[in-house]
């Protein structure tokens, strides 16, 4: 591709032909190469096998290519997705609790009736990431009232032992 010139211009003004623009951007010298065309006919010199000689697993289609060949394809060897044993499965029917301790509870407003909604209003818990459970982490100083979530043994015993009451 050619570099366009501009013709010299009256000596009254001045020239601007060094600034960069979309009118006058080239690329660099050598740094662009047409792509390879395979398969175009004999004409091209690059027809028929397209330059992937006769038959053989190298000249199939997705084997030995730029992105390399097969996946988990190991050169005949029994492949690691088929050495491994299977093991486990994953239960769907799994609920996953968010953890709300006993330090957090401590800091609720006195008075307030701890359930599943009044958390998600404080901002412990997300109201659509699953149930809460309350843990026996931490202390608890005063008397709270908590329906309707489940909790640890241990955390049981606290609340009650503060002087709480648990209601399931």
């Amino acid at each position: 591709m050619a570099r366009k010139t501009t013709a010299p211009r009256p000596s009254g003004t001045t020239e601007r032909s060094d600034r960069i623009g979309l009118h006058n951007l080239v690329p660099a010298p050598g740094s662009h190469k047409n792509r390879k065309r395979l398969g175009r006919g004999p004409g091209s010199g690059t027809g028929k096998t397209s330059g992937k000689g006769h038959k053989g697993i190298k000249a199939r289609a997705g084997h030995h290519g730029p992105g390399g060949g097969k996946p988990r394809f190991e050169g005949g060897q029994m492949p690691l997705t088929r050495r491994l044993p299977k093991r486990g499965f994953t239960n769907i029917f799994r609920v996953e609790h968010q953890v709300v301790r006993l330090n957090d509870l401590e800091r609720l407003p006195e008075g307030m009736e701890v359930t599943q909604q009044t958390l998600a209003d404080v901002g412990l818990i997300h109201k659509r990431k699953g149930p809460a459970k309350v843990l026996a982490n931490g202390d608890l100083s005063r008397a709270v009232t908590v329906r309707g979530i489940k909790m640890s043994a241990g955390a049981r015993e606290k609340i009650e032992a503060a002087g709480g009451r648990v209601e399931e």
